[in-house]
Parts: C-alpha cells; sequence; structure tokens
C-alpha cells in the first residue's frame, strides 16, 4: 500500500484547503453549513419544546411523557451545540499556542 504525501492530494487541480471536494465529484457540504443547519435544528427543538411547555401549561395537558420527551431533546441538543463549541474553542487555543 503506497501512502502519497498530504500535499499532493491538498491542491490538486487548483482546488483549495478550504473546500474540498467529494470524490464523486460533488462538492461535499463545509463545517461552517454543517454547523449552521445543526444549530437550526436544535432551535426548532427549543422552539418546539417551548410550545409544549405552553401548551400543557394552559390545561392543554395532552400527554406529559410526550412534553417531558421533547424537553429532553430538545436539551440534548443544546449539551451537544455546547460540546461542539468547547471542542472548538479547544482547538482555536491549541492552535494559538503552536510556535513556528
Amino acid at each position: 500500500m503506497r501512502i502519497e504525501p498530504i500535499t499532493n492530494n491538498l491542491f490538486a487541480n487548483g482546488a483549495s484547503a478550504a473546500a474540498p471536494e467529494a470524490r464523486e465529484g460533488a462538492a461535499s457540504p463545509s463545517f461552517l453549513d454543517e454547523l449552521k443547519s445543526k444549530i437550526g435544528e436544535v432551535n426548532s427543538l427549543q422552539n418546539g419544546a417551548d410550545s409544549a411547555i405552553q401548551h400543557s401549561a394552559l390545561g392543554g395537558i395532552d400527554s406529559i411523557p410526550e412534553t417531558m420527551i421533547k424537553l429532553e431533546e430538545a436539551n440534548m441538543g443544546l449539551l451537544m451545540v455546547a460540546k461542539v463549541r468547547d471542542k472548538a474553542l479547544g482547538a482555536y487555543q491549541q492552535v494559538m499556542q503552536m510556535q513556528f
């Protein structure tokens, strides 16, 4: 098995390192696009949990377990976003501490 240096693939065909292309020729989504979409999903989970709480508080209690499930899904999403933020900040701090 032959391992080629990373610099051969990094700038192949004039492509930049910031926007690598998938093997099939279709452009893969960037990290920023993925992050925005996941934050949007977490936001919709939070909004759904808020509306479920308001609905149950106003006397329209249909199912307390469903409301609790929505709350827990929103909480898990928020915790995941916080973990990604912490990892990104840790990586940024490590890069800033590098000496060239």
